[in-house]
């Protein structure tokens, strides 16, 4: 439902643009998808008159409007074991399992991530849309480890600009078939859609793609895989999948992007997010150690000769 706001803008150096005066202001309350829908909507006056995003404000000038705060969910709570790495007022950070997908979409609407965490009461943000609630960042469906998950706009908000800004990292395992010939490297190549099979990304170089970075190490090399520690420097769509297969070592059990055998699952894991809390500006390394299924395909990598 939409809530009105009434504001006197105080002390300002010089005019600024109410777009960004209103999402500094009114943090607490709205994100800035909110509130633009509210300017565009002229739902927002700025001293009794309809006000533009490009409006200029200036010290002593009063604005009032209205605008959404929740959008209505149709997303319903399920009682689907969670396992929770850390949590607090803000936020927290979920274990996920292979094979489960993050939140509700086309051919997924229960069973999700999301349904878990709504059904143990969990307060999320609204800000990142009716289906994918206190969502920051999202995992393949069968990518297993630590999802970080928002509680409050103000939480959602201040931990995706870390994301924009890359003072967020992530660090994967992964499980890729071949040696790999270098123990550290990096791999800088664009991605785009590949065109030709929904959901399949590719190697980009004809500009249609997006900069991606991934770097890596060797953890451990086995007779036809090996193990590497991944830092997607930018989080594109599959992008350690596409990276690691563009170089002839796709991930292990990848059916997209390489071979899988029958029941293998990816070889892929999020072991470890560190990040700036965003309340407390602490810096937070959480971690989590790979499943027992992903234990297994190390086993099976050993005996293969």
């Amino acid at each position: 439902m939409p809530e009105t706001f009434e504001l006197t803008v105080g002390p300002l150096y010089q005019p600024k643009r109410i777009d960004a005066y209103l999402a500094s202001a009114l943090e607490e309350r709205y994100g800035r998808k909110r509130l633009k829908e509210a300017l565009d909507a002229g739902q927002v006056y700025l001293n009794d008159r309809p006000a533009k995003p490009s409006s200029l404000v200036k010290t002593g000038d009063r604005i009032r409007g209205q605008a959404v705060t929740v959008l209505p969910s149709t997303l319903q709570p399920e009682n689907i074991p969670v396992s929770i790495v850390y949590e607090d007022k803000d936020l927290l950070v979920v274990d996920k399992p292979a094979g489960m997908v993050v939140h509700p979409g086309a051919g997924n609407k229960s069973g999700t991530l999301v349904n878990a965490l709504l059904g143990r009461g969990t307060a999320l943000s609204a800000s990142a849309g009716a289906d994918r609630p206190g969502i920051v960042h999202r995992l393949d469906k069968d990518t297993s480890g630590v999802l970080l998950v928002a509680k409050n706009d103000r939480a959602l908000r201040r931990l995706q600009a870390q994301f924009q800004a890359r003072s967020l990292s992530k660090t994967y395992l992964a499980l890729v078939k071949g040696r790999v010939e270098y123990e550290e490297g990096r791999v800088e190549l664009p991605i785009g859609p590949d065109g030709k099979q929904r959901g399949r990304m590719r190697v980009a170089r004809d500009g249609k793609g997006r900069e991606a970075e991934t770097r890596y190490r060797v953890v451990r090399r086995y007779p036809h895989a090996t193990l590497i520690e991944a830092s997607p420097v930018t989080g594109r769509t599959h992008q350690i999948r596409v990276h690691m297969a563009h170089l002839g070592h796709p991930v292990v059990g990848d059916e997209i992007y390489g071979t899988r055998t029958g029941n293998q699952r990816l070889g892929l894991h999020a072991a470890r997010i560190r990040f700036e809390h965003p309340t407390s500006g602490k810096t937070l390394t959480l971690e989590s150690a790979p499943p027992p299924e992903f234990a297994e395909l190390l086993k099976e990598a050993e005996k293969s000769r």
